[in-house]
């Protein structure tokens, strides 16, 4: 198979090819490793390749397709995981798999090597100090978004067709916006983070990939998805599998859209343009489109964020040392990362209450403004993807807050969704100049089977296949 075929494929199509034993699984690893060889000097999304994919069974839905795993939370056995940062750089490697990487060996995935990462995942770009900015393929002077930036710019590309990423603020959909793709953040409790995690960020964190298109998410979400013995939560599962809901229509929703949650500025104008093309397309589908927004205390909900966070940062710092037998260093971790941790460490018992106290108020606020609509639409970015170097983790200058404020100044929309649990989703429904815009639905809790049905006539009706970015495999020589 050639590079230039290989690349425009998503999972399901190259899935389908192997059953029918047009292409065999070491063609395709080779169009990975050939791709990633020609690439990956451009946007330096890929850490490290396997000499060999790891083991995969040979009768799972995806089995052969090339695959890979971001170098954050997720463990697979023997294989070395950094989390972007240099106080764990080359010394950690677990010595079994999580159980959302067994699945994916059981889904058949074959994972051939492992993304990029900011530092501990806290920043939506991917610029760590140990590994260097992962450039958007898109443009290479721009972010390419984060905290699954690698993820994100090795799908966009055309190195594999989807890969792992995960999801603590926005982790999963604002790179997923930044590049061109379909990012889908599951329902609380979905997905497991077993045996090494319970309550990552107090329940907000989520795990799943990034794919460039709507069934390939479905599938996977059908492939991964239900509980595990330990895991706190245990969503109830769909009575239809998503690949087979996606195929029919949904019915008429009633979805509410602003650009301006509690305490966020107004998105940019392109992507306020983008927005208004989908709402312009909603209505032509059927759909009912009203401008509003859920309301609750912004400043309460932002307060109890960085507390959770910062205690989360602390928690993996310290423990990770303590863990590696070593005293934690200061000088190990970025300036941000330092300021998060040193906050973290102050915190209180109570203080930490209170912040799931103020989670759980949010929640309910949040929910009920569910009893009126659907879903909500919003921008899944404030502005395009920013410049490298804007969302500097190393920046000296700022503490805790004035660094999550940085964050979300320009991506206020997603965290809310982590907050509360709720499902949410992003998929590339415009361009501003020559980098794409996402476009955010977020749906009441276990409502991902709506928002895959919106997204599949969404895809039909505003395709973006036909795109990709400047940095491709289909434009490698002799492909």
């Amino acid at each position: 198979m050639k590079i230039d075929e290989y690349s425009r494929l998503d999972a399901t199509a190259l899935a389908a090819l192997l059953d029918r034993g047009e292409v065999s699984a070491q063609e395709l690893h080779d169009c990975a490793r050939r791709a990633a060889a020609g690439l990956n000097p451009d946007i330096n999304a890929i850490i490290e390749m396997f000499p060999h994919a790891l083991h995969y069974e040979q009768d799972g839905l995806f089995a052969g397709v090339p695959f890979l795993i971001k170098d954050l939370v997720l463990h697979a056995e023997g294989v070395a995981c950094d989390g972007g940062s240099r106080l764990m750089a080359g010394r950690y490697v677990s010595a079994h798999d999580s159980e959302l990487m067994a699945r994916f060996r059981r889904a058949g995935l074959a994972t051939l090597g492992r993304t990029t990462t900011p530092e501990l995942g806290f920043n939506a770009s991917t610029e760590c100090v140990l590994h260097g900015p992962t450039r958007n393929p898109w443009h290479l002077g721009h972010s390419s978004g984060g905290s699954s930036g690698g993820a994100s710019a090795a799908v966009a590309a055309g190195i594999v067709p989807v890969a792992h990423a995960n999801d603590g603020g926005g982790s999963i959909r604002i790179p997923a916006a930044a590049c061109g793709l379909v990012g889908l953040k599951p329902s609380r409790g979905r997905l497991p983070f077993g045996p090494d995690y319970g309550l990552p960020l107090m329940g907000q964190a989520n795990e799943f990939v990034v794919t460039r298109s709507v069934r390939d998410a479905a599938a996977l979400l059908d492939a991964l998805e239900g509980p595990h013995p330990g895991e706190m939560f245990n969503i109830e599962r769909p009575a239809e599998a998503y690949a087979l809901q996606i195929r029919r229509p949904g019915h008429r929703l009633s979805i509410a859209v602003t650009d301006r949650l509690p305490g966020s500025d107004q998105a940019d104008p392109a992507c306020q343009a983008v927005l208004q093309q989908t709402i312009r397309t909603l209505t032509d589908l059927g759909h009912s489109v009203e401008i509003d927004a859920p309301s609750y205390d912004a400043e309460q909900f932002h307060s109890a964020n960085v507390m959770i966070w910062s205690s989360f940062l602390a928690s993996a710092a310290l423990g990770t040392a303590a863990a590696l037998g070593r005293e934690y260093d200061e000088n190990e971790v970025e300036a941000c990362t330092r300021a998060c941790i040193d906050y973290g460490r102050r915190l209180s018992g109570l203080q930490l209450e209170q912040a799931l106290a103020a989670m759980n108020r949010v929640s309910r606020q949040v929910a009920t403004f569910y009893g009126k609509y659907d879903l909500l639409l919003t921008p899944t970015m404030r502005t395009p993807p920013p410049p490298i170097g804007y969302l500097n983790q190393n920046d000296p200058r700022l503490d805790a807050r004035g660094w999550y404020d940085r964050i979300f100044d320009i991506c206020p929309y997603t965290a809310l969704f982590n907050f509360t649990g709720l499902p949410a989703i992003s998929l590339p429904l415009g361009m501003a100049g020559d980098l794409p815009v996402g476009m955010h639905f977020a749906a009441p809790m276990g409502g991902e089977g709506i928002l895959l049905q919106l997204a599949a006539e969404l895809e039909s009706a505003m395709p973006w296949h036909q795109r990709t970015p400047a940095v491709h495999a289909s434009r490698l020589a002799g492909g």
